[in-house]
């Protein structure tokens, strides 16, 4: 269903550029409304409209005459030296959109959250999240950025009360090509594959095309219900499977040698220390990560496959178009 008017917060990130390019391909008029402009491909069939989510003046202008909003601008990293950098943007930031499309006259309203909201990292049971698993509590998130997410969360569930019409989508760990803010899992993967990551945390993770989840957002615009939430997941795999399927892909030796969690914490611990009152460099085991890893994340996909028809992309695609971008844009060390 194309020719409307779309705008896209975050659309020159990760999964907002195709978002973009999916809008675009079916017909929509698309306006970006970002900090950095759109890559290549993206700059001469959508408008892009430089703003902050902060400043309602130009979200507003954004979005005059639009009828979908897609929001999926915010602050994606594990650490940042300011942590309240986390909460201004991605949950006030939050506020202020929802705020500014109150005044606009829009028939649907999609907001990106995460998976990283949907499960206590306390909890160590091992069975899948669907939409029905209740929410954890904010003190028992994994650090500032989840935190900051879930008051995200929170604000647009406050706006659906409102009368809003919003749809909540939670996409998983998406892998693919055209990450050029280098946001965590294309960090971990090119660790991997050019070596600088010797040793690894067997931990279990959900891994989804970054084209699925693009595919996911207009879906649950066309067909998800409002005040409804939508998981958007791919496979749940153990991260020492992936990286046999990184082996094969690659012909690389990927890393065999597992290190146990309380290492990895402790790594944690002194890395995110070093990085928050000496380096002010990020650390290189965010200890919100590792609190992530050691949580079993495997979630059910089936509501967004029944009722939005999401199709899904094999991992080793996804995982090869990762290594394939990686290698095209010189990433990659020498073998």
């Amino acid at each position: 269903m194309g020719g409307q008017v779309s705008v896209v917060t975050g659309g020159s990130g990760f999964i907002g550029s195709h978002v973009v390019r999916q809008l675009v391909a079916q017909g929509d008029t698309v306006r970006i409304f970002d900090l950095n402009p759109p890559g290549a491909g993206l700059g001469t069939e959508a408008a892009f409209h430089q703003g902050s989510i902060l400043d309602a003046t130009a979200l507003e202008q954004v979005l005059r005459g639009a009828g979908r909003l897609f929001h999926l601008a915010a602050n994606p990293n594990l650490w940042a030296r300011d942590k309240s950098e986390l909460s201004k943007v991605n949950y006030e930031g939050t506020r202020t959109v929802l705020d500014a499309a109150a005044k606009a006259d829009l028939e649907r309203i999609v907001v990106t959250s995460t998976e990283t909201i949907l499960k206590s990292y306390r909890d160590g049971s091992s069975a899948p999240i669907s939409e029905t698993s209740p929410l954890p509590e904010l003190k028992d998130l994994a650090g500032h950025y989840s935190r900051s997410k879930m008051r995200a969360d929170m604000a647009a569930r406050d706006a659906m009360a409102s009368g809003l019409p919003i749809t909540i989508v939670n996409p998983t760990v998406p892998v693919g090509e055209g990450d050029v803010s280098f946001t965590p899992p294309t960090k971990m993967i090119l660790g991997f594959v050019d070596g600088s990551t010797p040793a690894y945390l067997d931990c279990v993770l959900n891994l989804i095309a970054v084209q699925d989840v693009a595919a996911g957002h207009i879906l649950a615009a066309e067909k998800g219900r409002v005040g409804e939430r939508y998981i958007l997941s791919g496979e749940n795999v153990r991260l020492g499977r992936m990286l046999e399927i990184l082996e094969q892909i690659t012909g690389r030796p990927m890393p065999k040698r597992k290190v146990p969690y309380w290492l990895s914490y402790a790594v944690g611990v002194v890395s995110e220390f070093m990085a928050d009152n000496i380096t002010g460099k990020p650390p290189i085991a965010p200890l919100e990560g590792v609190r992530v890893a050691g949580t079993a994340m495997s979630f059910d996909n089936s509501k967004a496959r029944n009722e939005l028809g999401l199709e899904l992309t094999p991992l080793a695609d996804a995982l090869g178009q990762s290594v394939e971008w990686l290698r095209a844009e010189g990433h990659l060390k020498a073998a």
